[in-house]
């Protein structure tokens, strides 16, 4: 199992419309794609000060290989669709990835 991590930062007054932008159209998206091997998406969000909201997710692939249908042969590069980049304040140009060596649910 492969984690793909992504972090993103947006202005308190956009992350709500942000969140919603995920959750409405962009995660559906990816899912519509019908990458063999996706397995999943994890939304994850904190405030960092009065000036900033930050965004992470976790995506869950089964392989190397789906990882790459995913993103392509640069599968380093982050995937930001347009419209989410409006309401980003900055965001990491490149996902890091780890092979998941452990994963317990309780």
């Amino acid at each position: 199992m492969i984690g793909r991590i992504w972090h993103g930062w947006t202005k308190p007054e956009n992350a709500d419309k942000y969140e919603r932008l995920l959750k409405e159209e962009i995660f559906p998206g990816i899912a519509a794609k019908g990458v063999s091997g996706y397995k999943g998406i994890q939304l994850f969000r904190r405030p960092i000060n009065s000036d900033e909201v930050e965004f992470i997710t976790l995506m869950w692939f089964d392989s190397w290989e789906a990882v790459k249908q995913f993103a392509g042969e640069d599968y380093q590069r982050a995937y930001v669709p347009s419209k989410a980049r409006e309401l980003l304040a900055r965001f990491d140009g490149h996902s890091q990835h780890y092979e998941i060596r452990e994963r317990l649910e309780y």
